[in-house]
């Protein structure tokens, strides 16, 4: 795992960020909460990561404070049992500079390329993305919370203001508002059902990260998802694009 160059699995990653010993390298201006880049050292090899510690966190009146790593580490683990990879690896570490927070793989990208440069073609790849923001409640999908990596891959950053238990969705991508969902992104959320329905540990996974009624949500936005058969558009009751936009 040379620092800059991609790593073999996200398996291989989750296991540096979770034993990997790291140091703080500088700290990112933008953003409303504490964010650091690290370096991470892990069996004689080096990667860059994100920490985001809890204690760096902006109280809001709606997420109960501190708990934006679990919800972080939660969308990822969404990701995962779908999939379809687009979220950095993250886990949870208690033994940070500030504390208890989570850690992230660092995506090389080009902090000049977002939602809002894209092309058409790029935007057409997105329709998982937004089921995927609608299962997780994001009420916080910005321009600027995907990355562009050298590969043209697009990952998703920045999941600390998910699972709430009340209807929160905002995003940037309505491009797709009522056309029909491809049956093979409804065949992974059918998958992703029987993961969470059958598999205990599964939800002792989710439960080590989110409270109960929060998975509980999960449960049903992900029912309401599968029955779905077009893409949602926004409502005209309350905002539903996030500010600022990128």
């Amino acid at each position: 795992m040379n620092k800059a160059q991609p790593v073999v699995s996200n398996k291989e990653i989750e296991l540096a960020l979770q034993h990997g010993s790291f140091a703080l390298q500088g700290e990112f201006l933008y953003g409303s909460n504490r964010t650091f880049l690290c370096d991470l050292t892990y069996e004689e090899e080096t990667m860059n990561c994100v920490y985001k510690p809890a204690r760096g966190e902006r109280p809001l009146w709606d997420f109960e404070t501190g708990s934006l790593p679990g919800r972080e580490a939660a969308a990822y683990l969404v990701d995962t049992l779908l999939g379809w990879h687009v979220v950095p690896p993250c886990v949870i570490r208690n033994d940070g500079p500030f504390g208890l927070g989570s850690l992230h793989w660092f995506i090389e990208h080009d902090p000049q390329q977002h939602y809002f440069t894209f092309t058409e073609q790029q935007k057409q790849t997105l329709q998982r993305v937004v089921l995927f923001d609608v299962l997780i409640n994001n009420a916080d999908r910005k321009g600027g919370h995907f990355l562009l990596d050298a590969q043209d891959k697009i990952w998703l950053i920045d999941h600390g203001l998910c699972f709430h238990t009340e209807d929160k969705l905002r995003t940037v991508i309505w491009d797709f508002a009522g056309e029909a969902i491809p049956e093979e992104i409804t065949a992974d959320m059918k998958t992703l059902q029987q993961h969470i329905n059958q598999d205990e540990m599964t939800r002792k996974d989710f439960l080590a990260l989110i409270d109960e009624h929060e998975f509980s949500a999960i449960e049903e936005r992900l029912a309401q998802i599968v029955m779905m058969k077009t893409y949602p558009a926004p409502s005209e009751e309350r905002r539903m694009i996030p500010w600022p936009l990128v």
